[in-house]
C-alpha cells in the first residue's frame, strides 16, 4: 500500500518533478552532514531522557549517551562531509550544553506531565479517491499528557540560534504538526480539541533559553487547507503528474545536472 509523509508532500509542493527524482527515482543529492548527525543524536537523547524519567531510571546519564550517539552518526557520514576535529568538538560541546535544559524547560512550560509515547508511528488510511489506497505515514517525536486531560505533541527541532517569525508561521513548516494532530486524533480516537501541538527548538549556539517551546495552532480552516494540499499531492502522485515547478529551479539541488537539464 503506497504512503505519503509530510516530507514527501513538502517535496511535491516544492516541485513535483523534484519529488519524482527523489521519491520515485531514488536519486539522492544530500545524504547527511554534521548538522543532521547532531540533530539525530540530540533527538535520540531527548527521547531517552524522557523515557528514563517516566521509568524512574535515575542512573541514566544523558551526556555520555549523547556523545556516543553523535560519534556513531558522524561515523556514518561520507568521507567528503566528515567534520574536522574542531567542528566535531564544537558540536559535541553544544549538545552537552543543551542537555541539562531539556527537562527543566518542559517542566516550566507544561508543569506536571506524563509521557504517553515517543516515536509513535502514524499510518492512517486516506479516504481520498485514488486508484491506489494511500496512507499517511509519520512518526510523532513525543506525546505527553497533562493533568487537565490534554495531549501534547512535541516535535524536536535542532537549529543554530532559533527561528524567526516567518519560519514559525510558514504553513509548509507548521503543516507537519497539523497533520500529526489530525491523524493522531483518528488513530487514538482523541477529540481534536484535546490535542495541542508544539515545536521544541534545541538551539546549538543560543546564549540562553537553549530549549524553547512554542505552540502551533491548527484550527478548522488551517486543517482543511492542509488536507486539501495532501489530497492534491496524492491525486497527482497517484497519476504520476510530475510537471516542473519552474519557480523553484533556482533553489533546486538538481538544477543544471543530468537529472534535470
Amino acid at each position: 500500500m503506497p504512503h505519503v509523509s509530510f516530507s514527501a508532500i513538502k517535496d511535491w509542493k516544492f516541485c513535483p518533478f523534484y519529488h519524482k527524482l527523489t521519491r520515485v527515482d531514488k536519486i539522492k543529492v544530500f545524504e547527511g552532514n554534521v548538522f543532521t548527525a547532531f540533530g539525530k543524536a540530540i533527538h535520540d537523547t531527548c527521547e531517552s531522557m524522557l523515557l528514563s524519567r517516566e521509568l524512574g531510571k535515575s542512573d541514566f546519564d544523558p551526556e555520555p549517551f549523547f556523545k556516543k550517539c553523535f560519534d556513531n552518526e558522524v561515523s556514518l557520514l561520507k568521507e567528503d562531509v566528515q567534520p574536522t576535529d574542531s567542528q566535531k568538538a564544537d558540536f559535541e560541546a553544544q549538545g552537552v550544553g543543551i542537555i541539562p535544559e531539556v527537562i527543566p524547560a518542559l517542566n516550566e512550560y507544561f508543569g506536571e506531565f506524563s509521557l504517553v509515547s515517543s516515536e509513535e508511528e502514524i499510518h492512517e488510511k486516506l479516504d481520498f479517491k485514488t486508484d491506489d489506497s494511500f496512507t499517511f505515514k509519520g512518526y510523532v517525536d513525543c506525546l505527553i499528557k497533562t493533568p487537565d486531560g490534554k495531549y501534547h505533541v512535541i516535535d524536536w527541532k535542532s537549529c543554530s540560534w532559533g527561528w524567526d517569525m516567518r519560519k514559525r508561521t510558514d504553513p509548509m513548516v507548521t503543516y507537519q504538526l497539523t497533520y500529526y494532530k489530525h491523524f493522531l486524533s483518528e488513530k487514538r480516537n482523541i477529540p481534536k480539541e484535546d490535542i495541542e501541538t508544539h515545536f521544541a527548538l534545541l538551539k546549538r549556539t543560543g546564549k540562553k533559553d537553549r530549549v524553547e517551546l512554542f505552540r502551533v495552532t491548527s484550527g478548522e480552516k488551517k486543517t482543511n487547507n492542509a488536507l486539501k494540499l495532501l489530497e492534491q499531492s496524492v491525486y497527482n502522485i497517484d497519476r504520476q503528474n510530475y510537471v516542473k515547478n519552474r519557480l523553484s529551479c533556482s533553489r533546486c539541488d538538481f538544477k543544471g545536472t543530468v537529472h534535470c537539464p
